[in-house]
């Protein structure tokens, strides 16, 4: 835990569109103004997802990345950006992968891992162990930092063979995700036993899916931890689903809390140090 909020700032993700919600950024342009309004208010990480510009649909490709991540640099060089290596429409490594293999001030820090497979309401996130090995030593070996991703405790464990396999090294920085019908509900009792199962030198971050995100990121600011919290997540503002929400306002609603707790917001430089990684400013990922 860390006196300061960590706010990983989640945009877009696979699911939500314009048929949804008008107020998701979708196109290159969009997702970096959206990305640009959440930096002048203020927060740590953004949590990257592209899609393609033709059909709106999910890409991995790392060119449509180095767009987005060359768009945001101009005007927040210092972000820590995390980019997706979703399962849940490609099974490929390569493809997964690719955007991984962006280099120099279009490198992403951190590169999402999601720990084990798991169903949602209504598709899979695929993660075999082959693949999530591979993709941990992939990023090891590029210098990029996994942003563990947990849906249960049995996903925290599988980190902990990671770790004996020394595929990934401390700091860890763990977004642990409550709510899903197939992992982890949004109640104290299982957002505890996660917190005690994470291995010693983890960061952590609490997700609530749909209409429990707010629940879970009140609960993480007022015990301590970060949040992860945007569009990707839950497109509503209110509980009763009455009012959808806009990515600012969300964010607008986190800052809110932070100062009601006395709580601050972690700034990237501040999380660069936490987390060993390079000051950003034209240097990204781990340091060796």
């Amino acid at each position: 835990m860390h006196e300061k909020v960590v706010i990983n700032f989640t945009p877009t993700g696979m699911i939500p569109n314009k048929k949804m919600t008008p107020h998701v950024p979708v196109s290159v342009s969009e997702i970096i103004e959206d990305v640009h309004q959440a930096t002048e208010l203020g927060i740590t990480l953004v949590h990257l997802h592209a899609r393609d510009a033709k059909t709106g649909e999910p890409t991995h490709k790392k060119e449509v990345y180095g767009e987005i991540i060359e768009g945001i640099r101009k005007y927040a060089p210092e972000l820590v950006v995390c980019v997706s290596l979703s399962g849940r429409n490609v099974s490929e490594l390569e493809l997964r992968a690719d955007p991984l293999n962006l280099e120099g001030n279009l490198k992403p820090d951190l590169g999402s891992l999601t720990l084990s497979s798991l169903n949602f309401a209504n598709s899979a996130s695929r993660n075999s162990p082959k693949m999530v090995q591979d993709l941990a030593a992939r990023m090891k070996e590029k210098g990029i930092v996994p942003e563990l991703e947990a849906f249960d405790n049995g996903m925290v464990n599988y980190s902990k063979y990671l770790i004996k396999k020394k595929l990934i090294g401390p700091p860890y920085y763990f977004n642990l995700l409550l709510g899903n019908i197939a992992g982890s509900q949004a109640n104290l009792l299982h957002t505890g036993m996660m917190i005690n199962d994470l291995p010693e030198e983890s960061v952590w971050s609490l997700a609530g899916l749909g209409v429990d995100q707010l629940k879970m990121n009140s609960l993480a600011i007022a015990i301590g931890g970060g949040v992860r919290v945007g569009l990707e997540d839950n497109i509503w503002f209110d509980t009763k689903k009455i009012q959808l929400a806009s990515n600012i306002g969300l964010l607008k609603r986190i800052h809110t809390l932070a100062k009601a707790n006395g709580r601050e917001i972690m700034t990237p430089e501040e999380f660069r140090k936490i987390m060993n990684l390079e000051p950003g400013n034209g240097k990204y990922g781990r340091q060796f």
